[in-house]
């Protein structure tokens, strides 16, 4: 997988709540073997210069075993201020492994925590993929959405735009997913629309803003069109 043109996508959302967070979002970037260490290189160095509180990396970090790509991912770790959750490719090829190497990322899998953002507690949730079960990883929807619903100010990260609804019913302030890469090849957008609710982009739910990220790498072909890659950084603004 070679990275693309590394660009900024600056997005302004509506959370009163959250107002003036800036968060950094990074989805599916699909590192494989043929991933260069200069490239990570290059896009740790492209993260690093922008100004943001935190970084949600929304899974399929790694398209391959993780002893094979070793110093690609020591190089992510310079990454800063990174919560990240599983995607169904990081959990087939070897969550464990992965979490091992990423030691300087917050990983989230069905945890929640507290960030401090203008004297105000965020609450902080995020959950494994839906393929969990297949790997005898139980998902702890309930606790999840008890935390979001008993704190005003939340945000949720998730792999696939399918968890939206646990957002929603918790009013939840923010849902960060990705997975889609946006069809990643046109006309496979209306394919992916069949299995999933939404395919890029923002939507307001409720008192849910939904963010949908294209994600940076590809699956199967390098390739894309009409479904351009995205580094995200979005500038939470009033209603």
């Amino acid at each position: 997988m070679k990275l693309p043109k590394l660009e900024i996508k600056n997005l302004k959302v509506k959370s009163k709540n959250l107002y003036g967070l800036q968060i950094l979002h990074l989805s599916d970037l699909h590192i494989n073997k043929k991933t260069k260490v200069e490239d990570t290189k290059r896009l740790v160095a492209f993260c690093n210069s922008l100004e943001y509180d935190f970084l949600a990396l929304t899974g399929d970090i790694i398209n391959c075993k993780v002893d094979k790509i070793i110093p690609q991912l020591e190089t992510l770790n310079l990454l800063k201020k990174v919560f990240y959750i599983s995607g169904n490719h990081d959990l087939f090829y070897g969550i464990k492994p992965l979490k091992m190497i990423l030691n300087n990322f917050i990983f989230l899998d069905n945890k929640t925590t507290f960030i401090k953002y203008k004297n105000k507690d965020i609450a902080l949730a995020g959950l494994s993929d839906r393929f969990s079960k297949f790997y005898k990883i139980k998902r702890n929807e309930k606790e999840v959405f008890d935390f979001l619903n008993n704190n005003e100010n939340s945000i949720l990260l998730a792999h696939q735009p399918k968890d939206f609804y646990l957002a929603v019913n918790s009013n939840t302030k923010l849902f960060l997913c990705g997975h889609t890469h946006g069809g990643q090849i046109f006309p496979f957008h209306y394919f992916v629309r069949l299995f999933q609710p939404f395919l890029a982009g923002v939507f307001y739910k409720k008192k849910t803003c939904i963010y949908v990220n294209k994600g940076l790498g590809t699956w199967g072909i390098d390739f894309r069109y009409k479904a351009n890659s995205e580094i995200t950084l979005l500038k939470l603004i009033n209603n």
